[in-house]
């Protein structure tokens, strides 16, 4: 019943926007993602279970006109595999929720804004991206958050923000049924003994942010009650003269638990993250970026990372569903990406890149592992009318482990 309001809707919002100046835009997206653990369903051993799908899924919006600066924005949205795929090879497809692998629409954005020259405020349901929670459609659709944020830029080079997430939906960042909306802490990767004593608690946030010619600086903080306090500092350098340009980025990122979360040990969190980043474009067809991160030795990062969309640090991986070593408390990780535009050669529009990304372990938190390795290839192409491709192929090379391999294929189509 649901789908069928849903489509409904869809029809009804296009309706509307050709007969009148009301907007409307859809994004179409078809793909195939795996990930070959060599260790299929019927096999029986530890570790991470093959998995492989392919799925369709369809988005719509419509915005209303702006009325005295405000305006009003709607999307549904949902995914389907037309019944095809195997479900016991879906275990970390990250489409479906694992506990219910079927076909599941939302309505994922429902929110008013307010734009002016130094104002804008949102309330409502919507995809946000801040360093730490974001939208984060990195396979099928994006988060979706009920939230309330607002930015005010009235200060020469300044923004200040200020805003709070009530709840949330994503298969990929929700620690509970990400086809639908859950509190920020049930949400959260924490024992389920804290996310009961945090009692749906939401996640305030405030930010100030700096920005001149060659200057960025970003200070944010969040809080959820019972569970932890994040905070984000960010320091980039640009420059650039005829020949190349590059920016020169620090990072720290600290968690440390509160409130219930601190007086128990449900779940223990007290850790920090460091990264330095250097990345150039040869203004040609090259262009690079180097970065590495150092995870220090407290407790807890299973428990926050990437839980609510945020993924910070500057030395992912092309594919981040490999991380079946355990913790990464104690590690550090350096990347090398290189990235080549292909134009010259014809395609226009289209670019191949390579990355390499070292996972140096602490083997005492990492089941035994010392190392992991991971060598990615990615093809994008994106056109002026709307069309856009994307193809990714990444290789494991895990310490004391079978060799593994994820592929993601995704192409689209925007109007």
């Amino acid at each position: 019943m649901k789908q069928v309001l849903i489509i409904l809707f869809v029809l009804l919002i296009n309706n509307l926007a050709y007969a009148t100046d009301w907007e409307s835009s859809s994004d179409f997206r078809m793909g195939y993602v795996e990930y070959d653990y060599a260790n299929p369903p019927s096999k029986t051993s530890s570790g991470r279970i093959d998995s492989r799908g392919v799925y369709l899924s369809s988005k719509t919006s419509i915005l209303t006109p702006k009325y005295q600066n405000f305006s009003l924005k709607a999307t549904v949205a949902g995914v389907t595999d037309f019944g095809i795929n195997n479900s016991e090879y879906e275990t970390r497809n990250y489409v479906f929720d694992n506990g219910d692998k079927s076909s599941f629409a939302i309505f994922q954005e429902f929110f008013i804004s307010y734009l002016d020259e130094t104002n804008n405020l949102t309330i409502g349901r919507q995809e946000i991206v801040t360093p730490l929670v974001e939208s984060d459609d990195y396979y099928f659709i994006a988060n979706s958050f009920d939230a309330i944020n607002y930015i005010n830029s009235s200060v020469n080079n300044f923004s200040f923000h200020l805003g709070y997430f009530y709840q949330m939906s994503g298969v990929w960042d929700s620690g509970a049924n990400g086809t639908e909306f859950h509190s920020m802490s049930d949400s959260s990767f924490v024992d389920k003994k804290d996310k009961v004593n945090a009692n749906n608690s939401g996640v305030v946030y405030g930010a100030v942010e700096y920005t001149d010619k060659n200057q960025r600086f970003k200070v944010w903080d969040y809080y959820t009650a019972d569970l932890y306090n994040m905070l984000f500092l960010e320091y980039i350098y640009s420059n650039s003269n005829s020949n190349f340009s590059y920016n020169l980025g620090f990072q720290i990122v600290n968690y440390k638990e509160v409130g219930a979360l601190a007086s128990n040990n449900y779940t223990n969190i007290d850790y920090s993250i460091f990264s330095i980043k250097f990345d150039g474009d040869l203004n040609s067809d090259l262009s690079f970026s180097t970065a590495v991160t150092k995870y220090t030795n407290g407790e807890g990062q299973g428990a926050t990372l990437g839980a609510w969309g945020g993924f910070p640090t500057y030395s992912y991986g092309l594919a981040h569903s490999f991380f079946n070593m355990g913790s990464l408390q104690n590690s550090m990780v350096s990347k090398i990406h290189i990235s080549y535009d292909l134009e010259s050669i014809g395609l226009t529009n289209t670019s191949l890149s390579y990355r390499y990304t070292n996972y140096a372990l602490d083997s005492v938190h990492s089941n035994s592992e010392d190392y992991m390795i991971l060598n990615g290839i990615k093809l994008s192409y994106s056109s002026s009318n709307g069309g856009y491709f994307k193809a990714i192929y990444e290789d494991r090379d895990l310490d004391n482990a079978d060799g593994a391999f994820a592929v993601r294929i995704i192409g689209g189509y925007k109007f």
